[in-house]
């Protein structure tokens, strides 16, 4: 079954291997012809979605039924400090500071995730005329303004 979309006053055809192709109106813009997926196209993701939870449940459930049971006693429990006994609690509390500088890290390193596959594409949609740069300006110009705000609030600062 295919999933397609004409736009208004657009017009399709199927093509000589009977696959459904749509026209843009606007060519004079640069918009070529172009193949829309089927859902028969998204099986291989449905499979390698499947085939990595089995081999994950089968993994956990292997590990769980052939896995070494420990015999638990408060001697081998205990952490070993070179032979020295720990004093006081083995978990402590971290300061929030380091959350926080986690979590930046986090929100930071994600930005690659959107700025990467923009290099990749940016030639092609100049060459279609479709303004890209901006709404990417836009996303970068959000972003510093964010590490402003935390600058300015001192969430980097080791000290406080």
């Amino acid at each position: 079954m295919d999933c397609f979309v004409v736009p208004p006053g657009g017009t399709s055809h199927n093509d000589k291997s009977g696959n459904h192709r749509s026209f843009h109106l606007n060519r004079r813009a640069g918009w070529e012809l172009y193949q829309v997926m089927s859902y028969a196209a998204y099986l291989p993701i449905l499979m390698q979605v499947l085939l990595a939870g089995v081999i994950t449940t089968g993994v956990i459930a292997l590990s769980h039924l052939v896995g070494q049971r420990a015999a638990g006693s408060k001697i081998k429990d205990a952490a070993y400090e070179c032979g020295i006994l720990s004093d006081g609690s083995t978990h402590t509390r971290f300061p929030v500071k380091f959350y926080v500088t986690a979590m930046l890290f986090i929100l930071f390193d994600i930005e690659v995730v959107f700025l990467i596959p923009w290099t990749f594409v940016y030639r092609d949609f100049l060459a279609h005329h479709i303004a890209i740069l901006s709404p990417m300006l836009f996303f970068l110009g959000m972003l510093v303004l964010g590490l402003f705000y935390e600058v300015r609030k001192g969430a980097l600062e080791w000290e406080k």
